[in-house]
């Protein structure tokens, strides 16, 4: 599944819905059948930081994580999926209070399906005002290069005569 498929389709009918953050192909392949990963494997999986972990449960951006008999934060499956999904909205430079309003809607229940897509939404225009912003700007950088490219060409030719 892509990010943000529901279960509703492959559950049945009588299924309730429920949010599928995933973003196959991880860049770190999980053990078959291990759903409990500590933080330095996280920190493997993911790339994130032991410290920016622990922030985003402070802040939180993730959700309760399971503890050990010892105290030891134990990831789950579904908090890698979640981290891959906050990856994405990372990268789409949504502001972090924006993403913690998206992971309390996202807690808060299916109530807030509407509310949630608004912030996609929203997100997805300003991605789409950056991407044009970068698509211009990468106009002016190949006609930059095309310049210097043809003045260079040019100079070779008038120290080869």
């Amino acid at each position: 599944m892509t990010v943000m498929q529901t279960t509703a389709g492959t559950l049945g009918p009588n299924a309730t819905r429920t949010d599928i953050c995933s973003a196959p192909p991880r860049r770190h392949p999980r053990p078959d059948g291990q759903d409990h990963y500590t933080i330095s494997e996280v920190v493997a999986f993911t790339g994130l930081t032991a410290h920016t972990l622990r922030w985003y449960e402070r802040i939180g951006l993730m959700s309760h994580i399971d503890r050990s008999h010892t105290g030891q934060r134990r990831y789950s499956n579904r908090d890698l999926d979640w981290l891959d999904f906050v990856g994405k909205l990372r990268l789409t430079g949504m502001p972090v209070a924006d993403m913690v309003r998206y992971a309390e809607l996202v807690r808060e229940g299916e109530s807030t399906y509407l509310d949630r897509r608004e912030l996609l939404e929203s997100t997805r225009r300003d991605v789409l005002t950056r991407m044009a912003e970068l698509r211009d700007t990468l106009a002016v950088l190949d006609r930059k290069i095309s310049f210097y490219g043809d003045a260079g060409r040019a100079r070779e030719g008038e120290r080869t005569r």
